[in-house]
């Protein structure tokens, strides 16, 4: 039986997804289906539609949205695709979690911070199978082990805010294939995941298309495509632009923005070179860092205990003047650990974090919160680090106030922080929460900035975005950098974008030091 003679187990035809208060469709007449036993992927920019797509054809679009399609099937529990169950909430609630499933993109937002993982990942089989604890048990360890998740038995009491981003998309996914759904939509599975964690869970949904369910990937992440897709789908502004194997469309793309995709990589991309527009080979100018300036940031045989577990080990670094310091290490490894310590957030259990050669131990409340104004942290999840519900120019505002810009001050510059960052004016009226991936972390750059800092700590500034928005704020940290002086501790799963940005790169250990890694591209 060839690809095309496979079972379809979902498909759907000319969809539209519309917002009342936009004018262009967010998604515009896309067809698509997934056979049995394929993988396919939905490639794109952020805010091209393409998870609104793969929610469409689970019935879990945002309440605002208004879709419409000529036809929608879904697979069953057993037997071909059926017409999807339409304003069913109990019969999509049978199908979901047993015959169809989700991965989705947000671990933080999608874990309940008061349950234990044990019943987090065993819920389809309690809710589908009405299996006890007991019975569930087995299953559990066994799903979160498929994930990719180290020490699996040892991980069932705890809870999601006790967990690292990477092992919460995992998680996910255990909870998500623990049925063993027909027919599964990934929303970016792989986001927070170091290579060898990525590439464990491409298998397992790999394997799960060979054994014949359908799986829907929606990703930025081209390498995944290359490993594990049947077909690809590239899509901007709502529409599907390009389609093919992933031989035809990343190995001779026809379409101007599918190229684009593949040249904004900062795979073999020099430290200093830009990655976007036309002169996307020119230096952008940043300054070398004397080998004997004195550090900004110093971290003196740190170390680190959460629980019985040894996080950091006698970690030391350095971040001088003007440079940037990359910082990679397997998901769960003690980068974010390390960051805050850095910030004053977290005292170690010995050794000394300095800044400008002020300890934070030792420090004074007011001293503290001069060293503050000296740092500022980008977070790998900026939407979750802003005020609910605000807007971008509130936001903006509010971080002026805190680095004591007077009241009658704070409107302009703020305006003049979204300027540097390439952020629309319009962009600071909407809700945080309203902002594409990309402008929600150019805001959370803009806020980091506002108090001038010497040097930015970034915990995974780009690892939920597409090739081409990341390559724009990769860029836009190059030139802050030019024309700030700022130094930068630039933290990455992602070894290509740690080997275009840094200066120097320090690895975290198995045992919780650091060692020295060796980059691919310098200055």
């Amino acid at each position: 039986m060839t690809a095309r003679d496979a079972e379809v187990l979902a498909a759907i035809t000319d969809l539209t997804v519309r917002f009342p208060s936009q004018d262009r469709a967010a998604v515009d007449r896309v067809s698509l289906e997934v056979r049995s036993g394929e993988v396919v992927a939905l490639v794109g920019e952020s805010g091209s539609g393409k998870s609104l797509t793969g929610r469409a054809l689970l019935d879990l679009l945002p309440p605002l949205a208004r879709a419409s399609w000529s036809a929608r099937r879904i697979a069953g529990t057993a037997g071909p695709a059926v017409a999807a169950p339409e304003r069913d909430a109990s019969a999509w609630a049978r199908l979901r979690g047993s015959a169809v499933a989700l991965v989705p993109q947000d671990a933080l937002g999608a874990l309940d911070p008061l349950r234990r993982i044990e019943y987090e990942t065993g819920d389809a089989l309690r809710l589908h199978r009405g299996s006890g604890r007991a019975e569930r048990r087995g299953p559990v360890v066994d799903a979160l082990v498929s994930a990719g998740i180290p020490d699996a038995e040892e991980r069932l009491p705890q809870r999601s805010d006790e967990l690292s981003g990477g092992l919460r998309q995992r998680v996910l996914l255990a909870s998500a294939t623990i049925a063993d759904p027909r027919f599964v939509v990934a929303d970016e599975p792989t986001t927070a995941l170091d290579a060898a964690y990525r590439d464990r869970v491409l298998t397992a949904l790999r394997a799960r298309a060979d054994a014949g369910a359908g799986v829907l990937l929606v990703t930025h992440d081209l390498g995944s495509v290359r490993a594990v897709a049947d077909r690809v789908l590239v899509m901007r502004d709502g529409r599907v632009i390009e389609s093919g194997t992933p031989e035809e469309v990343l190995g001779t793309p026809r379409h101007a923005f599918t190229r684009e995709l593949l040249d904004a990589s900062p795979e073999r991309a020099p430290r200093g070179t830009r990655l976007l527009g036309r002169n996307r080979d020119a230096s952008s100018g940043i300054r070398a860092a004397g080998p004997d300036e004195s550090p900004i940031l110093e971290l003196a045989e740190v170390s680190v205990a959460l629980g019985r577990r040894s996080v950091l080990h006698r970690a030391s670094l350095a971040v001088r003047d003007g440079e940037t310091v990359g910082l990679v290490g397997p998901s769960g490894s003690g980068k974010t650990t390390l960051l805050r310590v850095a910030l004053g957030l977290l005292r170690p259990d010995a050794g000394a974090a300095r800044v400008d050669g002020a300890s934070w131990a030792a420090a004074r409340p007011r001293e503290r919160r001069a060293l503050h104004q000296r740092l500022a942290l980008v977070p790998q999840d900026p939407l979750a680090s802003f005020p609910l519900g605000a807007d971008g120019l509130a936001i903006l505002r509010d971080a002026l106030r805190a680095a004591g810009v007077e009241r009658g001050l704070r409107r302009g510059r703020a305006l003049g922080l979204a300027d540097e960052v390439g952020l629309p004016a319009s962009a600071l009226a909407r809700p945080a929460a309203d902002l594409s991936g990309g402008q929600r972390q150019r805001l959370a750059i803009a806020r980091a900035l506002a108090r001038s800092p010497r040097i930015l700590l970034l915990d995974e500034p780009v690892s939920a975005l597409d090739l081409t928005v990341q390559a724009r704020v990769l860029d836009l940290l190059d030139d802050v950098q030019a024309e700030r002086g700022t130094a930068m501790l630039f933290v990455s799963h992602d070894r290509a974008v740690i080997d275009h940005m840094s200066d120097r790169i320090l690895r975290v250990e198995p045992d919780g030091s650091l060692g020295g890694a060796a980059a691919s591209a310098r200055r």
